[in-house]
């Protein structure tokens, strides 16, 4: 059920994003819990489950590009996007599933954010060719004007995994400690 709580969470935070204008919030606020939320979906659902966030991604993908940014919606620009929404899950399931140590928490909350500004950068350069000229120096440029993205995504996703993998631990911790203590006694 966290999981599933996760992913409402992430899509509000997209929706709370895209309706806000820009120059209304500072650039640090830009907070999404999508990656986090992949991450631990990965870690604590089935296979079989996964393609339920991917279709509510996708499905708010389309909504805020046609609804919100008001753009045609071209879906060969979002396969990378969703591609990475699926190897997402798919490093929660293979760093996080068997074994959870802070770590390897650690180890996803890097690799999250960086994979995702690694090809989504990317696919930017290679798909606005009118933006970003095709040399080294455009896609230079592509991944520079990616950086603040990059930070706050690393911070979110961060904060998100921390408080997904980390106060469940609290909580256990919490309320065995005092059981012990009692045993002990």
């Amino acid at each position: 059920m966290p999981a599933y709580l996760f992913l409402l969470f992430a899509v509000l935070t997209r929706l709370a994003l895209a309706a806000t204008p820009h120059p209304a919030h500072p650039a640090w606020f830009n907070f999404t819990a999508v990656g986090g939320m992949l991450l631990y979906f990965g870690a604590r659902r089935s296979w079989k489950e996964m393609i339920a966030p991917l279709a509510v991604l996708m499905a708010t993908d389309y909504f805020l590009t046609v609804n919100v940014y008001h753009y045609p919606f071209a879906w060969q620009g979002y396969v990378p996007t969703w591609g990475w929404y699926v190897a997402a899950m798919v490093l929660g399931q293979i760093l996080l599933k068997a074994k959870t140590t802070w770590v390897r928490v650690g180890a996803g909350a890097l690799l999250g954010p960086t994979s995702f500004f690694l090809v989504s950068n990317y696919a930017a350069w290679l798909l606005l060719a009118d933006m970003y000229p095709r040399t080294a120096g455009g896609l230079a440029t592509c991944f520079v004007a990616g950086l603040p993205f990059y930070r706050n995504d690393l911070i979110s996703t961060a904060i998100v995994v921390g408080l997904a993998f980390g106060v469940p631990v609290l909580v256990r911790r919490w309320y065995t400690a005092p059981a012990a203590e009692a045993i002990a006694k």
